[in-house]
């Protein structure tokens, strides 16, 4: 995998996220991909896992989506820092952030994500009545 087509799987996911499209987010893994989002917490693995994780998280908003800040590419991986805002179901608005950690196989599908960050008031703030 060369740096451009590692971008590229980056700025996809992150598009897809953007988006609301789990068919397109799912796509970009190895069909036994892992995504650890976020670590410490138990992994999603393969498509079925990562499609039930992803859509589990967009039915809580309205709106919802995860803008890249500074992206680190090297050959196999990358890093990114982004920052996410959505509006939840209660129509409160939140922001966060946190880091994501790529593996990339050399056809430019994601191997493994591990992202850091702290959802809990993110969840908190979405949670409250309305």
């Amino acid at each position: 995998m060369d740096h451009v087509q590692g971008a590229l799987t980056i700025e996809r996911f992150y598009a897809a996220l953007r988006a609301n499209d789990v068919d397109a987010w799912v796509g970009l893994f190895t069909a036994d991909a892992i995504a650890r989002d976020p670590v410490g917490t138990p992994p999603h693995r393969g498509h079925g896992e990562l499609r039930h994780f992803l859509s589990g998280v967009l039915e809580q908003f309205e709106s919802f989506g995860l803008a890249e800040k500074e992206v680190f590419s090297v050959r196999g991986g990358a890093a990114v820092r982004w920052t996410g805002s959505g509006q939840g179901k209660n129509g409160c608005k939140v922001t966060f952030e946190g880091i994501d950690v790529f593996a990339i196989d050399d056809e430019g599908r994601i191997i493994s994500l591990d992202a850091y960050w702290d959802p809990a008031p993110m969840m908190e703030a979405i949670s409250q009545p309305d």
